[in-house]
């Protein structure tokens, strides 16, 4: 099995757990923000979104860069391409699982099938 950084998911993952953080990198998606914009676009403090980039920044999925008084914000390098393996994986399991579990349920509706008809005669 492949080896990840676990201190790389788990900054990732914990970066993505929030709501607002996830929206702040889809706005970042469209164009660069400064972090009063983010803050205002949010209702939040700025404080609240200074933290909230910070998080985004130690997972490497936001950079940041003060001009005289304004701090903009623009996606960063990581683009979660070792995530969304990991991801991947698991989700055709999941749909390997679920193609299973339909054999199952058919061959069960089959034989039920089956067995009424056997009743009935």
């Amino acid at each position: 099995m492949v080896q990840y950084s676990q201190t790389r998911f788990d900054a990732s993952f914990a970066a993505l757990s929030d709501v607002t953080r996830r929206g702040v990198l889809e706005q970042l998606g469209r164009a660069d923000a400064s972090i009063t914009d983010l803050a205002e676009k949010f209702h939040m403090t700025l404080t609240g979104m200074k933290k909230h980039v910070g998080v985004l920044e130690r997972a490497g999925l936001v950079t940041s860069e003060k001009v005289g008084r304004v701090r903009t914000c623009k996606l960063g390098l990581h683009r979660l391409e070792e995530e969304a393996a990991w991801l991947e994986r698991y989700r055709q399991r999941w749909h390997a699982r679920f193609d299973e579990l339909d054999k199952v349920v058919e061959e069960l509706k089959q034989k039920e099938k089956v067995d009424g008809r056997k009743k009935r005669e």
